[in-house]
């Protein structure tokens, strides 16, 4: 996979998140603009609790190496990454720190 399409790929799946979070959780959120609410309904039962724990535990997953590759890396930014990792998701705030990785990376000399 050439880098171009790699950076065009992570940028679409990004919006269509963004896109879904907006028709799916939108609508419901503009009704009733509880957010612990709207965090718990993830909860609701088995399957949506698991999918739930799993996004939670990849951001966690995210936040350690982005601490890791600051400290070792000096991979700067990843904080927007975890930020958008929460709002709007996980799949946007990976994305992100993918792209600005890449762009580091390659910067140093490292790639």
């Amino acid at each position: 996979m050439s880098e171009s399409l790699f950076r065009r790929l992570l940028v679409l799946v990004a919006l269509i998140f963004c896109v879904a979070l907006v028709v799916l959780a939108g609508p419901p959120m503009l009704e009733n603009p509880d957010i612990i609410g709207a965090f718990a309904a993830g909860f609701v039962n088995p399957y949506a609790a698991g999918y739930s724990t799993d996004v939670i535990l990849c951001w966690v997953i995210l936040a350690i190496w982005v601490l890791f590759e600051r400290q070792h890396y000096q991979i700067r930014g990843g904080w927007l990454a975890l930020l958008l990792g929460i709002v709007p998701g996980v799949a946007v705030g990976f994305a992100l720190y993918l792209l600005m990785r890449q762009r580091q990376l390659k910067g140093s000399g490292l790639v």
